[in-house]
């Protein structure tokens, strides 16, 4: 057992499959896509038939990654979660929301529900039918679309009315949105149960949160803050709920793998969260749907013909 393990999963790998997994879960580019199509490229084809097999080595090797990214999220952001923690207990101790805090709060409790009912009951099935290389390349094809209409929908009379009605200063026409702690908890839920369509290998958490963000009237900037936020207790929660896979047999003889690659997930999810917070005070989700879209048809065309 030793021999295969690790044969199956060599500390490059572990690196490799680290330091994407920490930039593609921030980057709106699909993490579980990424996870299949680019061993696939590589052929580590092991590692794509344990991304959808009932359980795995390359499963438990991913739940290491997964709480290495959210601690990442969680350093970067500790200011935000101090203040929400805080905001959590006055809320109910006053049975009100008064602060921004306390609504950020409620609003990241109600947006993680949806996802959260409906990965437990339906995370495995998905996983073990989509996610394997073509069907991960249509979906992160349809991401690119999703990005691409977001920001066009952005844009259209609608969105700019509302955006409108809520913003302080400014022309409504350019990028300055509502300001975040405007949003009801209703909107909240609209937007946490967009991570519903990150079950499906090739659609990003990150890029389908923000598009329901800025269709409601966010700018790029508060809606990048407000997904970031939103991935953290689900991204941990993935990790810690699949933890006994990393404790158990399948963690047999990987674990120096993954203490290898979660360090390198955990750097590169740092520095990835770094860059597209301050990316996105100014910039769109154009680039990376364009890439999604190239992507994802080029990895059509790879794995059908």
């Amino acid at each position: 057992m030793l021999t295969v393990a690790t044969d199956t999963l060599s500390y490059l790998q572990a690196i490799v499959i680290g330091v994407l997994q920490g930039v593609t879960e921030l980057f709106p580019i699909s993490s579980l896509g990424h996870s299949v199509l680019v061993p696939e490229l590589l052929g580590w084809h092991s590692l794509v038939a344990g991304q959808s097999a009932d359980e795995s080595f390359y499963l438990a090797f991913l739940v290491g990654l997964h709480v290495a990214t959210a601690i990442a999220l969680v350093v970067f952001f500790w200011r935000d979660w101090v203040a929400v923690v805080q905001g959590f207990f006055t809320s109910i101790a006053h049975r009100r929301i008064d602060t921004p805090a306390q609504r950020m709060a409620w609003l990241l409790v109600v947006g993680t529900i949806p996802v959260g009912v409906i990965g437990l009951v339906f995370e495995h099935s998905l996983r073990t039918v989509f996610a394997k290389p073509t069907a991960a390349a249509i979906f992160l094809t349809i991401n690119g679309v999703i990005l691409l209409a977001g920001e066009r929908l952005r844009r259209n009379a609608a969105t700019r009315e509302l955006v409108a009605d809520h913003a302080h200063h400014g022309d409504p026409g350019l990028d300055v949105g509502r300001d975040l702690d405007t949003l009801q908890l209703k909107e909240g839920v609209f937007v946490g149960s967009a991570q519903i369509l990150a079950l499906f290998a090739g659609m990003s958490r990150s890029g389908v949160t923000m598009v329901a963000c800025l269709l409601r009237g966010l700018d790029h900037e508060d809606a990048a803050r407000l997904s970031f936020m939103l991935a953290t207790p689900i991204i941990f929660a993935a990790g810690i709920y699949k933890l006994p896979d990393l404790l158990g047999h399948n963690g047999d003889h990987v674990r120096g793998q993954v203490l290898v690659g979660s360090l390198a997930a955990g750097i590169a999810a740092y520095l990835s969260v770094r860059f597209l917070t301050r990316y996105f005070a100014t910039r769109t989700l154009t680039p990376f749907a364009i890439y999604s879209l190239a992507f994802g048809v080029a990895m059509i065309a790879y794995t059908t013909l």
